[in-house]
């Protein structure tokens, strides 16, 4: 099994760290894994903003940057669902058949252990108490919701403690926090209020875009408890 890594640009740019947790595990569970340095953005900024010209010349170059890959996996249901979800609607013509199997092969992390390795056990270690927000695009587009619970249930030390309303968005939405902010800072706080009434030490999620609002957020309160993308807690020993 060998897997290409999928890095969003966010990830890149400001959480590199998450990258880096992510490939610790999937080496840890012996799996070959390759990072081809010249992938840039999968398009959903301009996708979202309604520049589909110019997110299908993205989508096209990331789908010739990945055409051997056997697996693609990446940490962010956002990116991900771009790739399987909506890179088809930038060929209304039809996706031809190569581009539509490589998006097939691309997997979110927690998915990817799962369902494709068959693993919910990844050796890891956090003595912490967490909760856990369900980020919007894997949850409803990916439909991913029990894969990242089993993964921390099996994590020793770790105490999963369920929010009130984790389904909920934190109100970050890419462009929407910058289109109507006003709006944006209704929902983190209602999102930070749960977090902080749960009583935890940390809030995990599977999108780094979903961390740095909720993060922001939570600073700004100056709350005590800290954000922590999934991988990071499942490379701890």
């Amino acid at each position: 099994m060998r897997v290409s890594l999928f890095i969003p640009c966010l990830v890149d740019q400001f959480y590199p760290e998450t990258g880096m947790a992510m490939l610790a595990v999937l080496r840890r569970l012996e799996i070959d894994v390759e990072y081809n340095p010249a992938q840039t953005c999968c398009g959903q900024p301009a996708m979202n903003t309604g520049y589909r010209h110019e997110a299908r010349e993205v989508a096209e170059r990331w789908l010739k940057i990945f055409d051997r890959s056997e697996y693609i996996v990446g940490p962010s249901g956002s990116c991900v669902s771009m790739v399987r979800n909506l890179f088809a609607e930038l060929w209304p013509e039809g996706m031809p058949d190569d581009y539509r199997q490589l998006c097939e092969r691309t997997y979110e992390f927690t998915e990817f252990l799962v369902h494709k390795a068959q693993i919910v056990d990844v050796g890891a270690r956090f003595g912490h108490k967490v909760t856990y927000h369900d980020s919007c695009h894997l949850l409803r587009e990916l439909k991913i919701k029990e894969e990242p619970r089993l993964l921390l249930r099996k994590v020793k030390g770790l105490e999963l403690i369920e929010m009130n309303e984790s389904d909920t968005c934190c109100g970050f939405g890419g462009t929407f926090a910058v289109k109507y902010p006003d709006i944006s800072t209704e929902m983190v706080d209602r999102k930070v209020d749960n977090i902080l009434k749960a009583g935890v030490d940390y809030v995990a999620a599977n999108d780094s875009s979903c961390l740095m609002q909720i993060d922001g957020y939570m600073r700004r309160k100056k709350s005590k408890v800290k954000s922590i993308h999934i991988a990071e807690i499942l490379a701890r020993r």
